[in-house]
């Protein structure tokens, strides 16, 4: 795999952004009882489904070959996952449902991310493939994981967590904000790919 150091100016934006974070607390706003987060989170939740749409639309485009269009179809559930995580598997919308109902949703959707893998060769082919040949964005790729890995230790209250939560009243909302970066960074990542892809079908 190859890696592009250029710094984008909406990278940059992102990681200017996530260093600001911790220090929101100070201004002492108001969360309005929490709804600030839940507004978040349903944003959060729009986003990750519009990011399933779109690479869904793509992956249904003509033009693909059946290993790329496997592999984007797979990307698609990786969305749902994410999206399914964000909003508790269907909790946050429906707390009074059945745990059960929740628990299958959450398998259903892990278990065809996992046995997609395992059992279509197609698709481990187009991974290595990929995993060998992409070009991935270093700085954004960086950012990502950072802000996941943040987003986790303020979540659980990790050995790192009091770097980035000054406030215990403001966890809920730095947890919240942390994975803002992480999901519009993956959509650069699959842009990126998408638009490498496309000029390759086309040439």
């Amino acid at each position: 795999m190859k890696l592009d150091t250029r710094l984008t100016p909406v990278t940059a934006c992102l990681i200017v952004l996530a260093v600001l974070f911790p220090f929101i607390p100070d201004l002492h706003l108001s969360l309005f009882s929490e709804h600030v987060v839940t507004v978040v989170e349903n944003a959060q939740a729009a986003w990750l489904l519009f990011g399933a749409v779109f690479t869904l639309c793509y992956a249904r485009s003509a033009g693909l070959a059946e290993r790329p269009r496997t592999f984007w179809l797979w990307a698609v559930v990786w969305w749902l996952v994410l999206l399914g995580r964000s909003v508790s598997w269907g909790r946050e919308y429906f707390p009074e449902g059945p745990k059960l109902l929740f628990r299958i949703i959450s398998v259903v959707l892990i278990g065809t991310l996992v046995l997609w893998l395992v059992f279509s060769k197609a698709l481990r082919q187009e991974v290595m493939a990929r995993l060998r040949s992409e070009t991935l964005p270093l700085w954004t790729a960086a950012l990502v994981v950072c802000s996941f890995l943040i987003s986790d230790a303020v979540e659980h209250h990790r050995l790192l967590a009091p770097l980035f939560l000054h406030n215990p009243q403001y966890q809920d909302l730095i947890e919240e904000l942390y994975e803002i970066p992480f999901m519009v960074g993956l959509f650069i990542i699959v842009c990126t790919m998408l638009a490498r892809e496309k000029r390759a079908v086309h040439s």
